[in-house]
């Protein structure tokens, strides 16, 4: 393992991206979504993408100038056309849009469509919660979970993030995927060569493994048994049927360097408290739940531990796989030696 500042993590991840296809936009929006999961201990969700990420930019699973467009817009409801590029471009504008007009409407329901891999859905919140308001976002993914009962893949693990800033403490930021653990957990298992525990995935014949690989060739199981499975059916109908996107069962894997334009979905929902019970009620009732949490020992809030890793990942830097380094340098074509 090497240590890397996340300001030259940042660079690298940056460089790498421009050097395979992304315009100068998408590649530094990428980048700093991707060093932010790092930061916060998200590796499964940090520059380990990059390689993935710039194969499909070659391919063309992924347009690297794609700009994000408006197709159609009423009151508080907005839909935005990745372009079939990478997602992050695209994500910021629909947050930006979502909070803008929820100041206008009080609430607004932003949609993303024709898109790429969503990332750590909390770093499309931070926006929101700067802003003080409430923010939910849903995305779908490729098919990795049966419907409850089946036997297929058909849903993807569909994460979910939310924020609800408070008065001067730090944001509660919540942020889970729908399966046992985010697949993303595989794929990092299945590079450095490590098992995984049981009831994190089934192999292809639907059987318990701990073996990275055949769960990835398998299928995840979802958190929860059957009430996991509803909520990942619920996010599926959010950032598909609404946005007119590909549901999980549609779209070719992110874990493949073929195939095609995965053409996801994703959903951001903006609401100002100043247009319910207000502002200042809204933060009072903040507070009086987080006292109420915190009187028993032991209780964490949410975001809590993220927020102190990218605090001392902003002094110490993060840790970066030798293996995965390299490759970050290869694509950047930087021309670091092999040690």
């Amino acid at each position: 393992m090497a240590t890397i500042s996340t300001d030259d993590l940042l660079a690298l991840a940056q460089r790498a991206l421009a050097a395979s296809g992304a315009d100068a936009a998408m590649a530094q929006a990428t980048a700093r979504a991707l060093v932010y999961a790092d930061s916060q201990g998200l590796a499964s969700h940090g520059v380990a993408r990059v390689p993935a990420y710039a194969a499909h930019l070659r391919n063309g699973r992924a347009v690297g100038t794609a700009k994000p467009r408006v197709l159609r817009e009423r009151g508080g409801a907005v839909l935005i056309d990745a372009g079939a590029g990478l997602a992050y471009p695209a994500c910021a504008e629909a947050v930006d849009t979502a909070v803008s007009r929820a100041r206008d409407h009080g609430v607004a329901f932003t949609g993303v469509t024709n898109s790429h891999h969503f990332g750590a859905g909390a770093y499309h919140l931070e926006a929101v919660a700067q802003a003080g308001m409430v923010g939910l976002a849903f995305s779908n993914s490729p098919a990795a979970m049966p419907a409850w009962g089946g036997k297929r893949a058909l849903f993807g693990t569909n994460p979910i993030a939310a924020v609800f800033p408070r008065r001067n403490g730090a944001r509660i930021l919540i942020d889970l995927s729908l399966s046992e653990v985010a697949r993303g957990k595989l794929m990092v298992a299945a590079k450095e060569g490590r098992e995984i525990p049981l009831g994190w995935a089934l192999d292809a014949d639907g059987q318990p493994t701990t073996d990275p690989k055949a769960g990835l060739a398998g299928s995840m199981l979802p958190m929860g048994g059957v009430k996991g499975a509803m909520l990942a059916l619920v996010v599926e109908l959010l950032a598909c049927a609404l946005t007119g996107a590909h549901f999980g069962f549609e779209a070719d894997s992110f874990l493949t360097d073929e195939g095609e334009q995965p053409r996801v979905g994703h959903a951001f929902l903006v609401i100002d408290p100043g247009a319910l019970a207000g502002q200042s009620a809204y933060l009072d009732r903040v507070e009086a739940l987080v006292d109420a949490m915190q009187e028993d020992e032991g209780v964490r809030l949410p975001g809590a531990r993220r927020e102190a890793l990218s605090e001392k990942a902003a002094g110490n830097g993060v840790m970066v796989p030798d293996v995965l380094l390299q490759q970050l340098h290869d694509l950047a074509g930087t021309g670091k030696p092999l040690d």
